[in-house]
């Protein structure tokens, strides 16, 4: 439910703040006072666009604040969002600035439009006051029928099976009129596919030809360097081992006499053991090395055909590997998409699930349809339109991803004709009339805790306008319902009233004010309602009337 709403420096509205109560609320004042303009600001706490226009004229920025009691609806939601969710209330506010940049908030954290949006779908269902010009639409008439029932979330999965299926069915049509392209394609992978498998890169080949390929290239030069390192240590007459060992033994001796050479023994003895190592891993490097021109060659070969197959298809001799994989999977690919059997099939199964998820739909959407069309009709008969009948038809046509009927709201404005599609029948009036049927039945069936609407009681008015009042003061009775009227007969049925007017301020600025009326003042506006500026004895008397009723 709303709480509160407070706005600062939005179109004619300089600062404002009201509070809301639960059941009927109307909304009332004189043609361009700015009664829509609540809706209106409330409406870009729930997500919607906004630009520089919508601040106040000689303002920064505007500022909106709507809180709201928290629906336990809503609690996974911001928990999911990661906003917090634990004092029972919802804060949603939106400050629009000068350079047209727009900031949300959900309870004082940074928010998304979108996050805005699918919060306000848990909280407030607006009606417009043209949303019976959408409901000539079938799409409109369709979304109707469906969000009363439910069905969303199934025409969807319809939707998906649909789009799965033409999918499918586009693939064949397409193979059947490409399968030349396709099979050149597919021998030109295969081809590539043979070639490199002929070639067989491994993954971290090309670095070790490379390095085999040097070490054979330089072989005479390895064993001459490794053969002169093990004379030069261990072999030649004064090798330095033999000095360092000489060396070693007469500074043991001095030692004996002078501890200071301790030292230079501890780093000698080492210096000698790794020596020792470094000939011993210099003989079996000889003993395993080996001029190998054969070796070489081959070597040389390998190295030539790797360079040769990267030039070829135009990569580095190291993505040999990579490359034959991603020719084998578009080749496998290639010969899945053009494998029509295991296609047809797959489309067989996918229009299989496209029906039988229609069919669930329309069998769900026929209960929907009767159910509403009774409740419509009942209502006609209370707004002036005795005998009259409402239907919501099912025409059967072509698979679409709607389902496999089209919907179309039909109407008969009096007995004993037959009902017409609503587009070419209803006048304005009607139109209104039945647009207002729906939006309340429809909103009966909905879990959002407010309903606002915005002059949907636009093109009736007499007794018909009192029943539309009784029928939303009813509606109030389960949910939160703000009615935005000009209507006195609507107007003396809410259980709160908010009068909207404009004021010229001490700088010649026109400026919206909302006031809550009491018993007394309540008279007076439905009055003006009743009778225009001039308030008489006898409009009043009437306004107390209307009231009592």
């Amino acid at each position: 439910m709303l709480l509160s709403l407070a706005i600062r420096d939005f179109v004619i509205v300089d600062l404002l703040e009201l509070d809301f109560s639960s059941g009927f609320t109307v909304l009332s004042g004189e043609t361009g006072a700015g009664k829509s303009i609540l809706i209106d600001a409330l409406s870009l706490t729930l997500g919607e666009r906004a630009d520089t226009s919508v601040i106040r004229e000689g303002s920064s920025k505007a500022d909106i604040c709507a809180t709201f009691a928290l629906p336990a609806t809503l609690t996974d939601w911001l928990q999911e969002q990661g906003f917090d969710a634990e004092d029972g209330t919802l804060l949603l506010r939106r400050v629009v600035d000068s350079s047209g940049r727009s900031k949300a908030y959900i309870n004082g954290a940074p928010a998304t439009l979108t996050q805005l949006r699918e919060a306000g779908e848990f909280l407030v269902d607006i009606h417009g006051q043209h949303a019976h010009q959408s409901l000539l639409k079938n799409d409109a008439q369709r979304q109707l029928l469906d969000t009363h029932a439910g069905l969303v979330e199934l025409d969807r999965e319809v939707g998906q099976h649909f789009r799965h299926w033409q999918q499918l069915a586009k693939q064949i049509e397409h193979l059947k009129t490409s399968a030349e392209a396709l099979e050149k394609e597919r021998d030109r992978l295969q081809w590539q596919v043979e070639e490199l498998e002929l070639l067989s890169p491994q993954p971290g080949e090309w670095d070790e030809v490379q390095n085999e390929h040097k070490r054979l290239a330089h072989a005479a030069s390895l064993l001459e360097g490794a053969q002169t390192a093990v004379n030069t240590l261990s072999e030649d007459d004064g090798a330095a081992l033999e000095q360092l060992g000489s060396q070693l033994a007469r500074l043991q001796n001095l030692a004996q006499y002078d501890t200071a050479l301790q030292p230079v023994l501890e780093a000698l003895e080492p210096a000698e053991i790794h020596l020792q190592e470094a000939v011993h891993a210099l003989n079996k490097y000889l003993d395993r090395a080996e001029l190998d021109p054969a070796r070489l060659q081959e070597v040389e070969s390998r190295v030539e055909a790797l360079h040769s197959a990267a030039r070829k298809f135009r990569v580095t001799p190291d993505e040999l590997p990579a490359t034959l994989e991603t020719f084998r999977t578009e080749l496998a690919s290639l010969q899945g998409a053009s494998d029509m059997a295991a296609l047809e099939a797959q489309a067989k199964a996918a229009e299989t699930a496209y029906r039988t998820s229609a069919k669930s739909l329309s069998q769900q959407r026929n209960k929907a349809a009767k159910d509403l069309t009774k409740a419509v009709t009942d209502a006609m008969q209370t707004l002036s339109m005795a005998g009259g009948q409402f239907v919501v038809a099912l025409n059967s046509c072509e698979p679409t991803n709607h389902g496999l009927e089209q919907i179309e709201y039909l109407v008969a404005g009096h007995a004993g004709v037959a009902p017409r599609p609503l587009n070419k029948v209803a006048s304005g009036g009607e139109l209104a009339r039945i647009s207002l049927a729906l939006s309340v039945i429809t909103s009966a069936a909905t879990p959002v805790p407010t309903l606002i609407f915005d002059e949907v009681d636009s093109g009736i008015g007499g007794g018909v306008a009192e029943v539309v009042g009784k029928l939303l003061r009813q509606l109030g009775q389960t949910r939160q319902v703000l009615c935005v009227t000009h209507l006195p007969q609507v107007a003396a049925q809410g259980e709160h009233h908010l009068a909207v007017s404009k004021k010229t301020s001490a700088e010649g600025k026109t400026l919206s004010q909302i006031t809550p009326l009491d018993r007394s003042t309540r008279v007076d506006e439905i009055a003006r309602m009743l009778g225009g500026l001039e308030i008489t004895d006898t409009t009043r008397k009437h306004a107390r009337e209307m009231l009592a009723l």
